[in-house]
C-alpha cells in the first residue's frame, strides 16, 4: 500500500490539511490520537512504554494497517515512522511566525499576545517530543517535501499534494505484500527486543539471568512472536569416564516446545563456533532424535519466516 505523512511546525494546521487530503484522495487518516489507541491495544498504555520505543511500536502498527489500506499519517515525527516502508511520500509544513500566529489567533479566538504564548508552548512541546522519542529536534530532514504554507490556500495545498501523489504513482500501489510486511515487522521487533519491549498479550517468560545479552534479545523476540520457550532446560552428557562419571556435557541455550527444537546462539568468533560445532556434532551422534540448531543472528529471521510466525502475529494482534 501507499503511505503519506503530514507534519509541520505549530500553527501550520497540519492536521487540517491531512484531513482535507484524506477526504480528497479517499485514503484513511491516522492521527497521533489514533496511533496512541492502537499502540495501547497491542503494546500497553503509553505511560508503560519507553519514549524511544514508541516510534518503533507506531511503525509496527502503521505497517500492519498499510497491508490493508492506503494511509495518511499525521503528527510530529510521522515522517520518521515511515522510514522502513515502501511507496511513501513525506511532507513537512512550515511558515513564518507571523503566519503561524495568525492561524493560532483565528483558530483559538485569542489576541496576539495569548497566541504568541500558546505558540511558544506548542513549540516547546514539539521539541521535547522529538528529542525524547526520536532523538532529533528537526522534523524536516526525513521529509521528501517541505512546503511553505504562506501564499497558498488550504485547497491549493491539497491540490498540490494530490498532484505529487499522482506523480509518484502512489495511488497505483497495491497492498503491502505479506512477506514485505513480515520483513518490516521483523526489523522493528528486533530493535524493540533489544529494549525488552513486548506486547501486552505476549507469552509470559520465566524470570532468568541470561549468560549473554544476545540471549535476552532472542527471548524478547520470541515473546513478541508469542513463542513459548525455556532457557537452558536440559544438559546432555557427551563424554564419560570409565566409571560412568560425566566429563563433558552440553546445555543448549533455549528449547522451543511448540516446535520441539533446541536452539544454541553463537557469535561470529571462530573459536566459539569451532568449539560449539564439535559439541553439537557429538550431541547429534549420541542423541540422533534431538533436534538442535545453531543460530547466528540472521538465522533468527529464517526461523520466524519458516514457521509463518508474522502471519500468526497479525492474526493474533
Amino acid at each position: 500500500m501507499a503511505f503519506l505523512s503530514v507534519s509541520g511546525e505549530p500553527g501550520c494546521r497540519a492536521s487540517l490539511l491531512a484531513r482535507m487530503l484524506a477526504q480528497q484522495l479517499g485514503w484513511d487518516l491516522v492521527t497521533e490520537e489514533r496511533l496512541e489507541e492502537l499502540i495501547a491495544g497491542e503494546f500497553g498504555a503509553s505511560g508503560q512504554i519507553m519514549p524511544r520505543a514508541w516510534p518503533h511500536l507506531a511503525s509496527a502498527v502503521i505497517a500492519k494497517l498499510g497491508s490493508e489500506r492506503r494511509l495518511i499519517v499525521c503528527g510530529d515525527g510521522s515522517a520518521m515512522l515511515l522510514a522502513d516502508l515502501p511507496s511513501r511520500l513525506r511532507l513537512h509544513l512550515t511558515g513564518s511566525e507571523t503566519y503561524r500566529l495568525a492561524n493560532v489567533m483565528r483558530d483559538d479566538g485569542v489576541d496576539r499576545e495569548e497566541a504568541k504564548r500558546r505558540l511558544r508552548e506548542l513549540e516547546r512541546e514539539q521539541a521535547f517530543t522529538r528529542k525524547t522519542k526520536f532523538g532529533s529536534r528537526s522534523g524536516r530532514t526525513s521529509c521528501d517535501l517541505v512546503l511553505n504554507c504562506e501564499g497558498f490556500s488550504n485547497e491549493q495545498m491539497v491540490d498540490l499534494l494530490a498532484s505529487a501523489v499522482r506523480f509518484r504513482r502512489l495511488g497505483e500501489a497495491g497492498p503491502l505484500p505479506p512477506a514485505e510486511e513480515a520483513e518490516v515487522q521483523f526489523r522493528i521487533r528486533m530493535r524493540l527486543a533489544r529494549s525488552g519491549i513486548a506486547p501486552t498479550d505476549c507469552v509470559r517468560r520465566e524470570t532468568r539471568e541470561f549468560g549473554h545479552p544476545s540471549e535476552e534479545v532472542f527471548a524478547n523476540l520470541l515473546d513478541f512472536y508469542r513463542i513459548v520457550w525455556h532457557y537452558e532446560p536440559r544438559s546432555f552428557p557427551l563424554q564419560w569416564d570409565k566409571d560412568g562419571k560425566v566429563l563433558e556435557a552440553f546445555t543448549p541455550d533455549f528449547y522451543l516446545p511448540e516446535f520441539d527444537i533446541y536452539v544454541e546462539l553463537t557469535t561470529m568468533r571462530q573459536a566459539n563456533v569451532t568449539r560449539k560445532n564439535r559439541k553439537i556434532h557429538l550431541l547429534r551422534t549420541i542423541y540422533p532424535h534431538i533436534n538442535i540448531q545453531v543460530f547466528y543472528q540472521k538465522d533468527v529471521q529464517d526461523l520466524v519466516m519458516k514457521h509463518g510466525l508474522p502471519a500468526r502475529l497479525a492474526a493474533g494482534g
